[in-house]
């Protein structure tokens, strides 16, 4: 009997990359000839992402620098290591490990140039499509199953904690966002509170409460805010449940793919264009982008608008048209 091959897949952050790598987690698993035991690096505090993962045998976590854990994994004997992050971190740890490797390219320049210049030359391939391009060594493939996303029984968010008016549904609005130019603005998000009749549920980490509290006190019981009060987990079974999820280019709208949500996904200073669309989400889902999209990337991560301010872009989708796609989608 062969012994699996151990198989090492590299992603530090953040959340919406981690559930991005999913694909290629399930296809190592489950398609390698001879088996694999499946290892992920990240970062700590990205962990219960993949803790109950039934593709991921074991998680390895740093929380600032790979020396931390370094040691550990020498100790494994990896025959293959896959580096979906590419940086300097992950070079190091294929640098001590000498097991072969198979590096994912950023394209980095190519994104650099269609932000500086306009001039596109990224691949018209979603990410995770170029993700499993890293494994074309292995002879496996894209099953189209999707993105996975696993939630512990001990992390569900009982319906029951709701208010009785949500019992027949509710809309989820992710609030938060790694970079501000990704991220609505709150008179936006009480704009689309306003203009849809349906029970709504704020979400995001605890930098965005008090903005959810703001716009919760507005509407009484029809929209509560869960933001910072919830655990990644819980604000992603808060996204299972919804009818409908409003997000931006963030983490929970690729968890709102991964659970098959209707999506409505608000572009700001970003583009789908660079590989970050929702993937393989309900067919109905809705895509909004600002209206100078003809100027747009204007950043390749959100955190900094060539045009002199981090929301100008978003701040150009206009509340209506998101409510429109929200009620459409009810």
């Amino acid at each position: 009997m062969s012994t699996p091959a151990r198989i090492l897949v590299i992603r530090f952050s953040s959340i919406g990359d981690i559930v991005l790598t999913t694909p290629v987690l399930r296809a190592l698993k489950q398609q390698l000839h001879g088996g694999a035991e499946v290892h992920v690096l990240t970062k700590s505090r990205f962990a219960p992402l993949l803790t109950c993962n039934p593709h991921v045998d074991v998680v390895h976590t740093i929380e600032r620098t790979v020396q931390e854990v370094l040691p550990q994994l020498e100790e494994v004997g990896f025959d293959y290591v896959i580096d979906l992050h590419n940086n300097i971190r992950s070079r190091i740890v294929k640098r001590r490990l000498r097991a072969m490797s198979f590096t994912f390219r950023k394209l980095n320049f190519r994104k650099w140039l269609w932000v500086n210049t306009g001039i596109n030359c990224m691949p018209e391939k979603h990410v995770v499509d170029r993700y499993m391009e890293t494994l074309a060594a292995f002879s496996v493939k894209d099953d189209g199953s999707g993105l996975d996303f696993c939630i512990p029984e001990s992390e569900r968010y009982p319906r029951s904690r709701l208010p009785e008016v949500f019992t027949h549904g509710y809309v989820a609005i992710a609030l938060g966002a790694a970079h501000e130019g990704k991220r609505m603005v709150s008179a936006q998000v009480a704009e689309l509170c306003a203009g849809i009749a349906f029970p709504v549920v704020l979400l995001g980490g605890p930098e965005d409460a008090e903005a959810g509290a703001g716009v919760s006190a507005l509407f009484g019981d029809r929209v509560i805010n869960l933001a910072g009060s919830c655990s990644i987990q819980q604000s992603a079974d808060l996204v299972r449940q919804a009818r409908v999820v409003v997000a931006g280019d963030t983490g929970m709208m690729h968890i709102a793919a991964a659970f098959g949500r209707k999506i409505v996904s608000v572009w700001g200073c970003t583009t789908p264009g660079l590989g970050m669309a929702p993937y393989r989400p309900h067919p109905d889902s809705v895509i909004i982008e600002p209206m100078n999209r003809r100027r747009r990337p204007c950043s390749k991560l959100g955190n900094r608008c060539k045009y002199g301010t981090h929301n100008r872009c978003i701040l150009t989708v206009h509340a209506d048209e998101i409510t429109q796609a929200v009620n459409r989608l009810w």
